[in-house]
């Protein structure tokens, strides 16, 4: 059976809600802190598993107490964690979430992540496995790995977030690249916004296809999301939600995405299937701790 392979960050997420975000130098009084499993590779890795697909999980962690809730979480949610590396030295990584007024804004402390290395894989890609990454590890082992994984026939999902410089040509190896509308932005040159155009935003996408994915998807929040591909352009609409906080809504959009990639779908099948993943996980606290099951996707897309 096929499974996905999540190489990426885990870290332990301080979410910290509030009615309003603090000004320069202000004090809030009255917020409430939590702390919740989260990384963009553990987000994503768990919003796989809880679909039902077999799912892995390949990072790096410290020796400390966040290290030992993040595994125990991973196997709470049947996660293979053999190839999470404890380093010692760094901590594990921090994420830092202000939640106000149904937004976010983050700050990472990358810690343990960033002494991700390729050599940690415990197990070379195998062809009938779904191989995904981000940018929240060290560029040059995502790069490594996407190439051992798309030379062994596995098909190759790259979440181009955060945004970083990479090079061009490691495109060449991802089967699907999944962005927001400001990381395209970045990704391409091109100035998009709420307002651009489906062609503004696929004229973007296929500069990324130019480069060598062969498909590129474009997260648009509330507008949805549009698939480009080599048999044309997609618009996958959004689906009717109650946001209470959007933290993990594009990690759980990729997890789901590749579960059903490794299920069989198509890139545009899958997308829709992911954005209705995502709009469940925005009507809970949380990133990986929302991510939804598949009786609650199915029936979120029995509405539709």
């Amino acid at each position: 059976m096929s499974r996905v392979v999540v190489c990426g960050s885990l870290n332990m997420d301080v979410v910290v809600q509030s009615a309003c975000r603090p000004a320069p130098g202000e004090t809030i009084l009255g917020a409430e802190v939590s702390f919740l499993p989260g990384g963009k590779g553990l987000n994503q890795a768990i919003a796989s598993a809880r679909l039902g697909m077999p799912t892995a999980m390949v990072g790096a962690v410290g020796n400390d107490a966040f290290a030992n809730s993040l595994r125990g979480f991973l196997a709470d949610n049947d996660v293979d964690s053999t190839g999470v590396t404890e380093i010692d030295g760094p901590a594990t990584g921090v994420a830092l979430i202000q939640v106000a007024e149904g937004d976010n804004s983050i700050t990472v402390a990358s810690g343990a992540n960033m002494h991700f290395d390729a050599s940690m894989l415990p197990d070379e890609p195998r062809r009938d496995e779904v191989w995904v990454a981000q940018f929240e590890t060290p560029l040059v082992a995502t790069q490594e790995i996407l190439a051992r994984a798309h030379a062994a026939g596995a098909r190759t999902v790259l979440n181009l977030a955060p945004f970083i410089e990479h090079p061009p040509e490691m495109l060449q190896a991802v089967d699907v690249a999944v962005l927001n509308e400001i990381e395209l932005s970045q990704a391409t040159g091109s100035r998009l916004d709420a307002s651009s155009s489906t062609d503004e935003v696929a004229a973007a996408c296929n500069v990324l296809r130019e480069r060598g994915a062969r498909a590129v998807i474009a997260t648009l929040g509330a507008r949805g999301a549009i698939v480009v591909t080599a048999t044309g352009v997609e618009s996958i609409p959004a689906f009717q939600t109650q946001v209470v906080d959007t933290t993990g809504a594009g990690d759980c959009f990729v997890g789901a995405l590749a579960s059903q990639l490794a299920a069989g779908r198509t890139p545009a099948e899958a997308a829709r299937f992911a954005s209705a993943a995502a709009s469940c996980s925005v009507e809970r606290l949380g990133a990986a701790p929302a991510m939804p099951t598949g009786e609650e996707v199915a029936a979120r897309l029995a509405k539709a």
